[in-house]
């Protein structure tokens, strides 16, 4: 996915900068960059690969170096970025966070006025570089935004440092958060509040869908008005969210331990008897969900696993799926006397293709658990998502949900994924039943759609569920 950060202030910013971009390090894998601008240093960029080393050892010099009282910055999975811009607009440094899924349609539509593309991404033009030049087709900064949202299928937030200014743009249905801080001496824009929390700012306000301001050390000017609709994406609480960051005033560990809350309650309606020791979280994002399972059910928590991160610090950072789950095999340290010879009731925040939950229980029985209940944080994900990078995953069938259906009813069970996506009627349960049994889990249960925006509480027309319910 990606995250950005950006400050402007009266005075020197260059470490608020490092460390705002840095606690954004859980939402990319691959590329880091920051750019300064000083008015006599002029534009300042440093662009690192970070998938074998943290943003902070391969940053540190260029934020001792680096001058200015403007900066943005941005962590990515994808795209090398931020990118420096030179045209009739001016001089101007451009990062985004989105994804864009007419990419084609657009860059033929460059290329034929007669314009090239100078950055490549992995054999593809690289989509920040496209992002700006759409903006180039307007007259001005806030008119190319606007016409470059316009024209971007998919989503996609854009901020763009000036000599004079940082101009910030939420995606047109706010599926993913711009956050304002304020400090004295100036103002932050960041995907995640705690970032700007960490260096003095406090919560200005979230950007609206579609909202486009103009940040300077003296003020936030609204240059387009947010619009009403808004369709922000479950899952950054659900998962990518950091425990502490909240969006639309939801923090995200408030919403992950209602979550588990609503889950041991639906397993007690259900009048299951389950016998368990201990209720654990599937590290990270997990961990919460099982407190709150733990808390309402009465079955007290554990922690039979440690993740190691010193060396190991994310499961997805290798580019090959078979070692994703290697390493993410090889972080798990059990603690055996709580597992051996013990029943547990492991809280996951979601079951996407099922194979790191399958290596995790598959640990826990090797060492030497009698058996493993699973209850994941979300429903049953049975579409691939269209809006934004989560993955560049060309297939659904990835899912493990649409692998069981396939295995239940051929292409067939594809008719009926309505049913499907309702866990709560006998094709949903049939397929829960089956994940289950491929997966060898003792039981499974999903949170039910309705547990999830309860857990969430905010208005559920607001939400993005398209993931779970393929409905837009």
């Amino acid at each position: 996915m990606g995250g950005f950060f950006g400050i402007t202030s009266k005075n020197p910013c260059h470490y608020d900068l490092f460390f705002g971009v840095d606690y954004h390090s859980h939402l990319g894998t691959r590329r880091g960059g920051m750019v300064m601008y000083d008015r006599e240093a002029g534009f300042q960029r440093a662009i690192h690969n970070i998938e074998s080393s943290p943003f902070r050892t391969k940053f540190e010099h260029e934020a001792d170096d680096m001058v200015g009282n403007a900066g943005i910055a941005c962590i990515s999975d994808y795209e090398p970025q931020p990118l420096l811009i030179r045209s009739h607009l001016g001089n101007y440094a451009i990062t985004t966070v989105g994804k864009i899924n007419n990419e084609e349609e657009l860059v033929t539509r460059v290329l034929n006025q007669n314009r090239h593309f100078l950055e490549m991404s992995g054999g593809r033009i690289n989509a920040t570089e496209l992002v700006a030049a759409l903006v180039n087709e307007g007259w001005t900064i806030p008119e190319g935004i606007r016409h470059a949202q316009e024209k971007i299928e998919g989503s996609m937030s854009i901020m763009i440092l000036t000599p004079d200014c940082i101009y910030a743009a939420r995606d047109r249905y706010g599926r993913l958060p711009v956050m304002l801080g304020r400090r004295d001496d100036g103002y932050a824009v960041s995907f995640e509040s705690f970032a700007y929390q960490k260096v003095g700012y406090v919560d200005m306000r979230d950007l609206g869908p579609g909202e486009i301001v103009r940040i300077t050390p003296e003020g936030v000017e609204v240059v387009q008005e947010p619009q009403k609709k808004m369709r922000i994406c479950a899952f950054l609480w659900t998962y990518y969210g950091y425990p502490n960051s909240h969006y639309e005033g939801v923090t995200v560990e408030t919403m992950r331990t209602r979550c588990g809350e609503i889950m041991a309650q639906n397993d007690m309606n259900e009048g299951l008897d389950l016998d368990i020791d201990y209720v654990a979280g599937i590290p990270d994002s997990g961990t919460a969900h099982a407190i709150g399972y733990a808390n309402r059910s009465r079955v007290p928590f554990a922690r039979p696993f440690i993740k190691y991160t010193p060396t190991w610090p994310r499961s997805f950072m290798p580019t090959r799926q078979s070692m994703r789950n290697l390493v993410a095999r090889m972080k798990l340290v059990p603690v055996r006397e709580l597992i051996e010879g013990k029943s547990l009731l492991m809280v996951d925040d979601s079951i996407v293709r099922g194979t790191q939950t399958r290596e995790t229980v598959q640990f826990l029985y090797e060492s030497g658990a009698k058996a493993v209940h699973i209850r994941s944080g979300c429903p049953p994900i049975t579409y691939g998502c269209k809006y934004l990078n989560f993955s560049r995953s060309s297939s659904e069938m990835e899912l493990i949900a649409r692998r069981v259906v396939m295995k239940l009813e051929g292409e067939d069970g594809f008719r009926h994924m309505d049913e499907y996506s309702d866990i709560m009627t006998d094709r949903g349960k049939a397929m829960i039943e089956e994940i289950g049994r491929e997966l060898n889990f003792t039981s499974l249960r999903f949170q039910t759609l309705k547990g999830e925006l309860d857990a969430i509480g905010i208005d559920p027309e607001n939400i993005c569920t398209y993931c779970w319910t393929g409905k837009e």
